[in-house]
């Protein structure tokens, strides 16, 4: 398996898409009724491609995922060009802190980072931060999902591509447990030819995740939850 996507609930796909591309500098891949695509090729690195789905109604439910943006010695011009996009200022009790709290056009908050050593690749994307209630434990199982290494320097528990270029996986402690309620905000691994999509949900069970059922009808991807009852999709190989 392999993480290929991080995927937005959106009112509007093409809407918040073309920010989020615009905010990037990403790539159209797919720009259609059902749903808008844009990918981020690391070079020598992952390549990690951003969906954005339809929802009929604003998500509520408390958000878990978020991004955080490669700011450095350039932050206010990255902040002064996102809000001319926009994005507009957020405050979510975070204090004075030296990053900028931000919120895309549909209410998603995300970051851009101040300098830090940590991210020191140009990629525009520093890291994808999730909430989780053992960060030490979700980024074991993580690791194993998607093959990403751990990698030290960001201050949480973390992963990184094993080509140590691209953005972080990061494992922050909740605020919260997680509610019933799905993540506006999930990731989505794929799997390789030569897997067994009824072999992976058993090793992903005695990993500590489960698969779950929204009740959506048959799909060629499956649904599951990490430890920390984070929905992920487990997509179909690649033809």
């Amino acid at each position: 398996m392999f993480l290929e996507n991080v995927v937005f609930d959106a009112t509007s796909p093409r809407d918040l898409g073309r920010f989020w591309e615009a905010a990037l500098g990403t790539e159209t891949l797919t720009d259609e009724a059902g749903g808008f695509e844009t990918r981020l090729a690391v070079p020598d690195g992952p390549t990690l491609d951003l969906c954005f789905q339809p929802v009929p109604e604003p998500p509520t439910e408390p958000q878990r995922l978020h991004l955080d943006l490669r700011g450095g010695a350039e932050q206010q011009q990255v902040v002064e060009r996102l809000v001319a996009l926009g994005a507009a200022p957020a405050d979510v009790g975070q204090g004075q802190v030296p990053w900028v709290v931000l919120a895309d056009p549909q209410g998603n908050v995300f970051c851009v980072l101040e300098d830090r050593p940590a991210y020191a690749d140009p990629c525009p994307l520093a890291a994808v931060h999730l909430q989780v209630a053992d960060p030490e434990r979700d980024r074991a199982f993580w690791s194993w999902l998607t093959g990403w290494v751990p990698v030290e320097g960001s201050g949480v528990p973390s992963l990184q591509h094993p080509s140590l270029r691209g953005p972080f996986l990061e494992f922050c402690h909740e605020a919260h447990p997680k509610g019933p309620a799905k993540n506006r905000i999930h990731l989505d691994v794929r799997l390789e030819a030569d897997e067994d999509s009824d072999e992976v949900a058993r090793a992903i069970a005695e990993h500590g995740g489960r698969e779950v059922d929204f009740g959506w009808g048959d799909l060629p991807w499956r649904h599951f939850v990490d430890p920390s009852g984070n929905e992920f999709c487990v997509l179909p190989a690649s033809h």
